[in-house]
């Protein structure tokens, strides 16, 4: 699904620049501020995954179609909505063997409404617990009033500092960018989060999905 909001990435920019532009708008304009350090390799983001902490946001694995399902998706039915591609499957799999193989802990798994979301959480963790908070608003294209409150359903999830282990979320793009103003691309990208006690969260960076195999 292309992103409905303005707050896009520029294609054109380093890796690096494209999420710290994008977070320091999300602080100028978002109730969340959150803040960006210099991208953090995948490595070094699996080194402080491993003390516990964090919040971990993944977006769902690749889908058969990509398209916007959510003005017409009933809850319950998958029927109404995109559903994972067998490559889909083989993604969260592979994401929940790397957290065990690299002795990632985790501890809450909260995944959207949405089949493709809770279907990657389970095939990853084997546990999840359905939100609506993480759903989408029913619009292909959103308001101001929509992207407002997709941010405030979604950024108290981002910004809360889990009791134990790694918090664990499993959504969509426009929700996430919503919150943070930047656009998770591709499917089943992860982003590493810190959240701070005065309700902020940092955006640490992101692991592509195909580069958990090569992570030691």
């Amino acid at each position: 699904m292309m992103p409905s909001s303005e707050l896009r990435r520029d294609p054109g920019l380093p890796s690096s620049l494209k999420i710290l532009g994008a977070a320091c708008l999300a602080a100028l304009t978002l109730p969340a501020q959150a803040q960006a350090n210099a991208e953090m390799d995948p490595p070094a983001l699996v080194d402080a995954l491993k003390g516990g902490g964090h919040v971990v946001f993944i977006r769902h694995a690749t889908t058969e179609k990509d398209y916007a399902d959510q003005i017409e998706a009933v809850m319950g039915d998958c029927s109404t909505q995109r559903v994972l591609s067998e490559a889909g499957w083989a993604e969260a799999k592979a994401i929940g063997a790397a957290f065990a193989r690299l002795d990632i802990p985790v501890g809450d798994v909260i995944s959207s409404e949405y089949c493709r979301a809770w279907q990657t959480a389970d095939l990853a963790f084997g546990t999840f617990e359905k939100n609506a908070d993480l759903n989408f608003e029913p619009a292909e294209t959103y308001s101001e009033a929509q992207l407002a409150a997709m941010s405030e359903r979604m950024s108290p999830h981002l910004s809360t500092v889990p009791q134990e282990a790694n918090t664990i979320l499993v959504g969509h793009d426009d929700p996430f960018e919503a919150a943070t103003g930047i656009y998770p691309e591709p499917m089943g990208i992860t982003f590493v989060l810190e959240p701070q006690e005065d309700g902020t969260f940092e955006i640490l960076g992101s692991i592509a999905p195909d580069a958990w195999a090569d992570l030691p």
